[in-house]
């Protein structure tokens, strides 16, 4: 029953951390169409009636701003006011860090010491997992995701011996997991050509 329980809460969660980003991501853009539509209105009389130029015009207006912020971030001046918005306000929002840091690695512009993707001894059994730091005895935290929802999981605190660094991509792990672990034999190919 707790077994049935658990997986239940993991799975709802992991459901969650994935739908609502996406749902407060269409509800922004949908919002923020809206707000456009008064100022190209004025625009929409030069096209023609059949074209649903209110919503084209707001969405490439929307496009063009993102494309500007995107420019901007790329500068000095915007990367260190975008690190300066992340500390005082984004990093207090809790899984903020998380999703950034996952979709830094999906982007494969994530720090290569972190999230790196591992097998790890847990019992008898060899498990699917990240290691998210070493600390300084040579142990290692790790973050074993639940199947299919990479998204929840638990962290152990493993010595080193039990974890097992695997040079793979970060989103050939995450597939492995997310399709009920089809894929694994070439996870442990990878651990087993490391350790030989």
């Amino acid at each position: 029953m707790k077994f049935a329980r658990e997986f239940l809460a993991n799975t709802l969660v992991g459901g969650l951390l994935i739908v609502l980003p996406i749902y407060l991501a269409v509800l922004i853009l949908l919002k923020g169409l809206r707000s456009l539509a008064a100022l190209v209105r004025p625009l929409t009389v030069l096209l023609p009636e059949w074209l649903p130029a209110q919503g084209l015009l707001s969405l490439g207006l929307v496009l063009v701003l993102c494309f500007l912020l995107g420019i901007a971030v790329r500068t000095r001046a915007g990367r260190i006011l975008r690190e300066r918005m992340e500390r005082s306000l984004f990093e207090k929002i809790p899984g903020y860090a998380l999703f950034r840091s996952l979709s830094e690695q999906l982007a494969g512009q994530g720090r290569e010491s972190t999230w790196k993707p591992a097998l790890v001894e847990i019992e008898e059994a060899l498990v699917p997992a990240f290691i998210i730091e070493e600390l300084e005895d040579g142990r290692f935290t790790v973050f074993v995701p639940s199947v299919p929802t990479p998204l929840a999981g638990a962290v152990y605190i493993l010595v080193g011996e039990r974890v097992h660094a695997l040079d793979v991509p970060f989103t050939q792990a995450i597939s492995s997991i997310s399709r009920w672990g089809s894929g694994s034999k070439d996870l442990v190919a990878a651990m087993t050509k490391a350790a030989g």
